[in-house]
């Protein structure tokens, strides 16, 4: 959990902001007018959220390429009469 700080306390306690990241591994955010504005984490925390991001980019490509190629087939009607379907969606420019 991350200690909350609004931005007018957090200029007067700045290093003391600084020390508690850095030193006690603590992540302040802090807000104005009770909405969170920036958040203070250590290059530590900075650099792994960095490395998760660059390793999630990849696997977020491969997924909208996949979706990409998927193609509508069409129904056969043995297939529906199988399954007792009655109705079949034609997409938005049914031919």
């Amino acid at each position: 959990m991350a200690y909350e700080i609004p931005v007018t306390q957090a200029r007067a306690e700045l290093a003391d902001l600084i020390n508690r990241v850095v030193y006690a591994g603590e992540r302040v955010v802090v807000t104005r007018h009770g909405k969170p504005l920036v958040a203070l984490v250590s290059a530590d925390d900075l650099r792994r959220l960095e490395e998760a991001q660059e390793l999630a980019e990849p696997a977020e490509e491969a997924v909208i390429s996949a979706v990409s190629t998927v193609h509508e087939v069409a129904s056969a009607s043995r297939e529906r009469q199988r399954f007792g379907i009655a109705a079949e969606h034609r997409g938005p420019n049914p031919a």
